[in-house]
């Protein structure tokens, strides 16, 4: 079975690359079929298989010679990869179901804020939708408790405080971090979106240090803080729990 998921997840891994590219410029996610942006020709379904394809071409287009970006196999294969440990965690249910979703939509988002700086509205409020349903679904499957008002507390929490944040780094922090932050804590909870956001903090601070020391960012660039929520979200997806027990049984007890 995990090899079924993983072959799925670079498949849709190869739609994501449709939709990353093609939502911040507005056009239609279904048609036309892929294409190459330089040539304008149509890729044939043999030339459009995840990863494979691009080995054979050498990443390069098969009709003018222009290089493939290496994102397209990055993507396809970070999503199988996603997907797999998903299903590891959470076999094929429903949690396993949900949360691939949400998954390849934080992929979308996180690369679309590396490229253009913004976090696209339409994905947070379908992130945001699922949640609901996955809530009202688990509890009608499965009789689990919806814990509304768990989620709605870190809803509100994280959101005040990103949006205190935005405000007082005029412009420092963007709108979509603040509405990406507040649906992430309606999903988590309030004690696992605050060690999200803490994460959050530590990992900016730790990878903007390398940048710098690198040289590969100057103190002027803007670096997008998406990525680093959702890099955060996933870890506390996979450990949170476990992180706090631990914080706890170390430092509390």
């Amino acid at each position: 079975m995990i090899k079924i998921v993983f072959i799925y997840g670079l498949i849709i891994g190869s739609f994501l690359n449709v939709c990353i590219y093609r939502i911040p410029i507005q056009k239609n996610i279904a048609f036309p079929s892929s294409y190459c942006p330089k040539c304008n020709v149509h890729i044939r379904w043999y030339d459009n298989i995840p990863i494979l394809s691009y080995l054979i071409l050498l990443g390069q287009c098969r009709y003018c010679g222009d290089r493939i970006s290496l994102q397209y196999p990055i993507i396809e294969l970070l999503n199988a990869i996603i997907y797999s440990v998903l299903y590891y965690k959470f076999q094929f249910s429903l949690d396993f179901l949900f949360f691939s979703i949400i998954s390849s939509i934080l992929i979308i988002i996180s690369f679309i804020d590396l490229k253009y700086m913004i976090i696209p509205d339409v994905l947070v409020s379908i992130i945001f939708i699922s949640t609901i349903i996955h809530k009202i679904l688990s509890h009608s499957m499965y009789n689990e408790s919806i814990n509304f008002l768990n989620g709605l507390a870190g809803f509100i929490i994280s959101g005040v405080l990103f949006l205190a944040i935005a405000i007082l780094s005029k412009g420092g922090m963007g709108g979509g971090d603040v509405t990406l932050i507040s649906t992430l804590g309606f999903i988590l909870g309030i004690k696992l979106i605050l060690l999200n956001i803490f994460l959050s903090f530590l990992l900016g601070a730790c990878i903007s240090v390398i940048l710098l020391s690198l040289k590969m960012k100057t103190k002027k660039d803007p670096i997008p803080f998406g990525p680093f929520i959702i890099l955060s979200f996933f870890i506390v997806l996979l450990y949170g729990n476990n992180i706090l027990s631990w914080y706890y049984n170390k430092f509390i007890l």
